[in-house]
């Protein structure tokens, strides 16, 4: 069955300014698809423009150049009035569940604002009602509406902002590292309830992350992004068994592993410090810490294209692949 494309963005460049006149390319030329009901997975070290990337998207930071369109509509040139209806598709879970709560609001208070701004229901009962459903979809007691941010645990309180983000019903739900500050045994159920809730109400992730075990568990493609570009994109059970980007197979050797006897065989862990994105070298922007690479690297940009079922920006794809 065809899959019905919910979010495209071709050609999206975000930069800000730096000193003496120069810019920091956080995205670079990025195009990217995101299929309705699926979870497409962005990795990469940090500093690679990830975040960046999924706030663009949302349009929360318009881009310098290139388009994104949303259910077929380009919503980069829409004013702030038009955008209105497309902002309630498209939601966020930060990734400080003690940061992104308001800590002078009641639970209440912080689910219903999105509610409230929207005007969804008629008056405060309805409102309020209509929040203490969405407590128990998440699996924080009703009762503990009117308690203040200080008094959850981590876990409770990312369970609050995904409770939020899910409050307008939306499409698309950006999560930004969602796990990443919470302990391993709540990360579990974090990410068991986002799968679950996924199911009940058909949403579709962008699921940012650096930790490619917990990405293999949620995502159905992996994107990996270097210094503002992608390099691969694949499905996820394709670029774990066989990655053909020398940098995923490096983010892949990366993950801890519990058998004591594979410990350090055949792996090798990226040598030296990622480039600038001020400074970013020409070329493949990999090649400076690439073992593969050649004098064409240096100064030949590689291109997105199709080998074995990948999307796969290095001039060596198909060598990689034997």
């Amino acid at each position: 069955m065809e899959q019905r494309v919910l979010l495209e963005a071709k050609n999206l460049v975000q930069e800000f300014p730096a000193k003496n006149r120069k810019k920091v390319h956080a995205v670079s030329n990025v195009d990217l698809t995101i299929y309705a009901g699926e979870t497409l997975a962005l990795v990469g070290e940090s500093g690679c423009g990830k975040s960046t990337l999924g706030r663009t998207l949302m349009n929360l930071i318009p881009p310098v150049s290139g388009t994104i369109t949303f259910e077929g509509v380009e919503i980069t040139k829409l004013s702030k009035k038009e955008f209105a209806p497309y902002r309630k598709q498209m939601q966020l879970i930060f990734q400080d569940p003690y940061a992104s709560l308001d800590p002078r609001m009641t639970v209440r208070d912080i689910i219903a604002e999105p509610l409230e701004i929207h005007k969804v229901y008629p008056d405060k009962e309805s409102t309020t009602q209509k929040v203490k459903e969405l407590l128990q979809q998440v699996g924080v007691p009703e009762e503990f509406i009117y308690r203040y941010p200080h008094q959850f645990s981590g876990g409770q309180r990312q369970r609050i902002g995904i409770a939020r983000a899910i409050a307008l019903n939306p499409k698309l739900i950006i999560c930004d590292e969602p796990v990443s500050a919470l302990d391993v045994s709540v990360q579990s159920q974090v990410l068991n309830l986002m799968k679950d809730l996924q199911k009940e109400f058909g949403l579709t992730y962008l699921f940012i992350s650096h930790d490619l075990s917990v990405v293999k568990f949620m995502a159905d493609r992996v994107a990996v992004m270097f210094l503002g570009k992608l390099c691969e994109i694949a499905d996820t059970d394709s670029l774990y068994a066989k990655p053909l980007h020398p940098y995923t197979r490096f983010l892949l050797d990366a993950i801890p592993k519990a058998d004591p006897r594979n410990r350090g065989r055949n792996k090798q862990l990226l040598q030296g410090e990622i480039p600038s994105p001020i400074d970013v070298p020409g070329g493949c922007r990999f090649h400076t810490r690439c073992p593969f690479a050649t004098d064409r690297c240096k100064s030949e940009e590689p291109k997105m294209r199709q080998v074995e079922g990948h999307m796969v920006a290095c001039h060596f794809a198909e060598d990689l692949a034997k």
